[in-house]
C-alpha cells in the first residue's frame, strides 16, 4: 500500500455494523460514461448508506453488515487512480470485518470488483458483466441475483439508470427478501460533476413501485436539469415541460 492510501485508511475505525438484507446493481454506461447504483432493502433509508458515486471516477455499493464509510473511502482510492480490483484489495487488507461485508465497485473504465464475505447471511452472492455488478444478501435464493443479471443484459441498449432500475426491479419480482423491502434508491452521475438522477424512497410498503413512479416523472426532465446550470435563461421547469407535452 502506498503512503497516500495508507493515510486514507489509517484513521478509519472499522466496525461490524448492523446487518442489512439488501440487493444492489452498480454499473457504467459505455456510451455516456454515466456511473450509478440502484439498491433496495428491508431497512429504512438505504439510499443514505449503500451507494457512493463520483462522476468520471467510479460507483461503489457497500452492504450486508455495512460500514457506510467504505463507499466514500473506495471513491477516494479510485480518485488516486487505483483500478477497481486494487481498491478492493486495499479494503480487504484493512478491514478486520471484511467477511461480514458485501462490496461492489465499478471504476471509470468499467472495470469491476465484487466481494461477498463468508459471514454474509444466506442466500448471498453476486454476478458481474461488462461494466456492471449485481449482488444480494439475505435474499430468498440465487434466482434474485440471476434475475438482476438477466435484466442488466436484457436492457443493455438503455441508459444506465434504466438498466439499474430494471435490475433491482427484476430482483424484487424474483422474490427479493423473505420479509420484503422498505426502501429503494437510485443514484447516477454523468460528467457534469453532480447527480443527474438522485431518487430515494426511504420507507414505503412498496418501495420499488414508488421509486418507479418518481423515476418516470424525473427521467424526462434530465435534459432540462443538465442544461439549466449553463443556461439560466432556460425558464421554469413547468413551462419547459408544457412546451414539450410532458405531464
Amino acid at each position: 500500500m502506498n503512503s497516500t492510501a495508507a493515510d486514507l485508511l489509517k484513521n478509519v475505525e472499522f466496525k461490524r455494523g448492523p446487518d442489512q438484507h439488501t440487493f444492489t446493481a452498480i454499473g457504467r454506461c459505455p456510451r455516456t460514461g454515466r456511473l450509478g447504483v440502484a439498491v433496495t432493502t428491508g431497512e429504512i433509508g438505504t439510499g443514505g448508506r449503500v451507494p457512493s458515486v463520483m462522476a468520471n471516477i467510479g460507483a461503489v455499493g457497500t452492504q450486508a453488515s455495512t460500514d457506510p464509510r467504505l463507499g466514500p473511502l473506495a471513491i477516494k482510492l479510485l480518485e488516486l487512480g487505483y483500478p477497481a480490483a486494487r481498491v478492493m484489495a486495499e479494503l480487504e487488507a484493512s478491514d478486520p470485518y471484511i467477511e461480514f461485508r458485501q462490496l461492489g465497485i465499478v471504476d471509470r473504465f468499467g472495470r469491476t470488483a465484487v466481494r461477498t464475505g463468508s459471514s454474509n447471511n444466506p442466500w448471498a452472492g453476486h454476478e458481474t458483466g461488462e461494466g456492471w455488478v449485481v449482488m444480494g444478501n439475505a435474499v430468498v435464493d440465487e434466482g434474485v441475483v440471476a434475475a438482476m443479471a438477466g435484466a442488466m443484459r436484457e436492457y443493455e441498449a438503455e441508459d444506465i439508470e434504466t438498466r439499474l432500475m430494471h435490475s433491482i426491479s427484476a430482483g424484487t419480482d424474483a422474490g427479493g427478501q423473505p420479509d420484503g423491502q422498505r426502501a429503494a434508491a437510485v443514484l447516477v452521475h454523468e460528467n457534469e460533476g453532480y447527480a443527474i438522477i438522485n431518487l430515494r424512497v426511504d420507507d414505503h410498503d412498496e418501495p420499488m413501485q414508488e421509486l418507479w413512479r418518481l423515476f418516470h416523472k424525473m427521467r424526462p426532465l434530465v435534459p432540462y436539469y443538465r442544461q439549466r446550470p449553463d443556461d439560466p435563461t432556460l425558464g421554469r421547469v413547468k413551462d419547459w415541460k408544457k412546451e414539450r407535452g410532458i405531464e
